[in-house]
């Protein structure tokens, strides 16, 4: 297993040993850092047992495994041993990429658990309810993300929360937003999205529901900020760009793109800047040179809101 998604690499360290299980039922699972694995305890951990006739062994940390040791497990994965498995973790990166390298030679199989990038996120979630047998699109996987964060575990859990919740229905954006109204980050996002779609009265709607519920200042003008980075990045972007290539362009996840076009549609740079300066002065102004952070909040959504003029869209 390569990598650092601990997500990934528990769930790949778990499949190979029930893999291993589903073979031999009565197989003997060991567990060891490999900075404290030596030639004499790989020999001992790898031996026959005299409870099982198959041994599993899962090494942890094999960045750290020392030169004697590593020449015993490529050896050993070189001629491998009947009922024997051996599962290596390391975390990648550039220290014990040498044993990777002598590993790979050896005709071991490299599981990738690296950390996703944010435009991968979606396409995880969708397969974490497909997985559960629940269907969700990409557009409620990117509202889920918005809400929860980008931890792998905590998006896991989130879906399979919202699965069992809503019974096998498909899981829509309006599905997510509704099941967590009270998240702070949805909320902020709502507001960003009304008020770069020229939604002024909408966008203060949100704005006013979500200061009454607790929502920072700071996290409203993040969210405007990051959606005019995203316009911002999409209107500079090389033309003829497939939407997954777009996607990687800009960072975001493939099913933004459409949200993004749709809504640069109505903007031309001069009023981009115009919408970025005016979130810029009420983010200064709501972390202190201003006594009403929020007057400078609705000042700011309609200066957006309004920058981006109806006959546009």
């Amino acid at each position: 297993m390569l990598g650092s998604e601990s997500l990934l690499v528990d769930r790949a360290v778990a499949a190979a040993v029930d893999a291993a299980r589903a073979a031999d039922p009565s197989a003997d699972v060991s567990e060891v850092e490999a900075s404290e694995l030596h030639p004499a305890a790989l020999a001992e951990l790898t031996s026959p047992s005299l409870f099982a006739a198959a041994r599993v062994l899962v090494i942890r940390g094999a960045e750290g495994l020392a030169a004697e040791a590593a020449d015993a497990l490529v050896s050993q994965a070189t001629q491998p041993q009947p009922d024997v498995a051996i599962v290596v973790v390391h975390s990648g990166g550039q220290r014990g990429k040498a044993l990777v390298d002598r590993l790979r030679k050896a005709g071991v199989r490299v599981v990738a658990c690296d950390p996703l990038r944010g435009y991968e996120l979606p396409g995880f979630v969708v397969r974490e309810a497909r997985a559960r047998g629940a269907r969700m699109t990409e557009e409620a996987a990117g509202t889920l993300i918005e809400a929860v964060g980008s931890d792998l575990r905590s998006l896991a859990a989130a879906t399979a929360q919202l699965v069992a919740d809503t019974a096998g229905a498909e899981i829509t954006d309006e599905v997510v937003r509704r099941y967590f109204a009270g998240r702070a980050e949805v909320t902020s996002f709502a507001v960003a999205d009304a008020a770069l779609a020229g939604q002024a009265v909408q966008a203060l709607e949100q704005l006013r529901w979500a200061l009454r519920s607790g929502v920072a200042p700071v996290l409203v003008t993040a969210a405007l900020a990051s959606g005019l980075r995203g316009l911002t990045k999409l209107a500079s972007a090389p033309p003829g760009l497939s939407d997954g290539a777009l996607a990687r362009e800009l960072g975001v996840p493939p099913w933004k793109i459409k949200t993004l076009r749709s809504q640069l549609r109505g903007w031309t740079e001069d009023e981009l800047a115009e919408a970025v300066q005016a979130v810029a002065e009420a983010d200064a102004d709501i972390k202190g040179a201003a006594d009403d952070p929020g007057y400078a909040l609705e000042k700011a959504v309609l200066t957006v809101a309004r920058a981006r003029r109806p006959q546009r869209r």
